[in-house]
């Protein structure tokens, strides 16, 4: 954020005082935030919180926070232009919503990548080699991996515990 709303000694008053058609003073209280470039920031602001409200809380600040109570304020009177109903809350319901569907959408694929290695150990015993006697052990690993897409090893309703995994694949 710019600090300096005119420079030392220049005639060229802040946007606020520009715009509310005044004198700006040296000490003007706007001048730091509201530059003379940026004449739409302090308009935004006027039109929502309205000058007088603006000074009372700029005034009201230590000067080490007046720097972000303007950020704020310029956020959303922005937010309040563009959203004259729900200003930033509109903003921010519609990013919880993204946040939402996102959250959605990867559980989605934490679960496809669970339902895709307990079709990779299914389909692989545990030390590289089927288990003897069942139809997994003879073929190509190609094949094997058909055969075991061929009839369903998981629910998404059912918990697979790692040590019982073995046991209960070839009970099917």
């Amino acid at each position: 954020m710019k600090e300096s709303g005119r420079k030392q000694g220049a005639p060229s008053p802040c946007a606020a005082c520009k715009l509310l058609r005044r004198r700006c003073a040296q000490d003007c209280v706007f001048a730091p935030y509201f530059p003379a470039d940026e004449p739409q920031k302090f308009a935004n602001v006027h039109k929502v919180f309205g000058a007088s409200n603006v000074n009372k809380m700029l005034q009201e600040l230590p000067v080490h926070q007046r720097g972000d109570a303007v950020s704020s304020m310029v956020y959303e009177a922005n937010a309040r232009v563009r959203d004259p109903v729900y200003g930033c809350v509109g903003a921010i319901s519609s990013l919880q919503q993204q946040i939402d569907t996102l959250q959605t959408q990867l559980a989605l694929a934490q679960a496809e990548v669970v339902h895709l290695r307990v079709r990779q150990t299914a389909s692989v015993s545990p030390h590289g080699l089927g288990h003897p006697g069942s139809p997994s052990s003879s073929g190509s690993p190609s094949s094997r991996l058909m055969r075991s897409q061929a009839k369903p090893i998981f629910d998404m309703d059912m918990v697979v515990d790692q040590t019982s995994l073995g046991e209960s694949l070839w009970s099917c």
